[in-house]
Parts: C-alpha cells; structure tokens; sequence
C-alpha cells in the first residue's frame, strides 16, 4: 500500500536522507524552511493543511524533523529569545503536528504513525549554551510515549529516533568549533552516525515496525550514551 508521508525538515541532512529514502513507492510532502517558518504563528497548521491537500486528504504517516540546534549563551541578552525560538520549532511545531495527525486519524477511523527525530541530548543533556535544545528534545520524547500511550487502541502508534551527532552541516560546524578529535573520542563506535543511517530506522519505524514496539526511542549514537 502506498503511503502518504508529510515530512519535516527535508531540506538536508536526516531530512534530505529520509526524504530519498522514502519517496520511492510512497508519496512524500517534504516540507522545508522555504515552504513553512515554523517559528511564525499559524505555519504548523498551515503546513498541515498544504499538505493534506496535495496528498489528496490523506496522510498516513508524520515525521517531526524540522529542528533548530543554535547556541543561546548564559551570559547572552538574547538568551530567553533564543530559548522561545527553538521551543517554538523543534517542540511545539512538532506538538501541533502531532495533534493534527491523531485528529485527522481518529476522524476517520484510520491507523496512522508518527515519527519524531528527538536527540540523544534529550536523555543525557547537550552543552551550556543548549539548555534550551536539551529541554526541547527531552520534551519531543516525552510526547511521544504519551501519544503511544493514549492512542495505541487505535492504532495510532508513535516512536522517536534519538542520535547523537550525525554527519550533518550543524554536527561539522558543532565538532570543527569544539575540537572534533575529543568529542570522537567519546563516541565507542570511533564515528558519527550518517543520515542514511537515521533514515534507515525512520523507513523502519514507519512501516515494518510491529505495533508492539509503539512508544519505542531508539538510539543511534553509536554507544555514546547507553541506558
């Protein structure tokens, strides 16, 4: 059966891998920045509704990519603006998504699945100038159990994806800044994740997964943080 897919964040890095991962036997709305801000009030819906549009009214499957990993410094004036900024896109975009999804499913009496892309940040924390990152991830996480746990006699199922680094622009930028070599170091798999990697588990989650594994976070971050 082919599947009707909104994607987030498609634009590169995971997104970009999952989206070519994907399209084939499906139909793939890959949104990018260029198609929503997600940080402007009223995107998330609209995106939705531009989406459910061009899938022909039905969308199968929701994967939350889109994310912001920007610094937000202690010291900073724009500490507290910084925080609002990438709440606002990597967690509540996610969350408005999420209900739009279950919505949409339950009107109609449909399974459907959900596919959030969290961070290994999430469980283990992230730098001081990423408090706001860390707590945006752990709260994609927790809204994805609490979605499996609400809705699983439906058959509306939801997982999320926690990496560590992944060989993607901000992770160069993240390691070339901090001294790649040390951060590699305590990575026991001696390397990054690559995206195709994360699209792999994606296309996995959102297909084959047996119902049972509902509410399953999965790491990949090549044994870095274990739990």
């Amino acid at each position: 059966m082919t599947q009707h897919i909104l994607l987030t964040g498609a634009s590169r890095g995971i997104g970009a891998a999952i989206a070519e991962t994907l399209k084939p036997g499906n139909r793939l709305f890959a949104a990018s920045s260029r198609d929503a801000d997600l940080n402007a009030d009223g995107a998330a819906d609209a995106l939705w509704d531009s989406a459910l549009d061009a899938l022909g009214g039905r969308i199968d499957v929701l994967i939350n990519n889109a994310g912001v990993f920007e610094e937000a410094p202690l010291e900073g004036d724009g500490w507290l603006n910084n925080w609002r900024r990438t709440m606002t896109i990597n967690l509540e975009a996610s969350a408005i998504l999420c209900r739009r999804a279950v919505l949409h499913w339950r009107e109609k009496a449909a399974p459907g699945r959900i596919v959030n892309i969290a961070s290994r940040a999430a469980y283990r924390g992230d730098s001081p100038a990423h408090w706001h990152y860390a707590a945006s991830k752990g709260g994609m996480v927790a809204m994805t159990k609490t979605i499996a746990r609400a809705y699983a006699r439906e058959n509306i199922l939801a997982f999320a994806i926690c990496p560590g680094f992944t060989m993607t622009g901000m992770a160069e930028d993240y390691l070339s800044s901090r001294g790649g070599d040390q951060l590699l170091a305590d990575i026991p798999l001696g390397r990054v994740a690559t995206p195709e990697e994360i699209a792999a588990i994606t296309a996995f989650l959102m297909k084959d997964a047996p119902p049972s594994m509902t509410g399953a976070i999965l790491d990949a971050n090549g044994a870095s943080y274990v739990r």
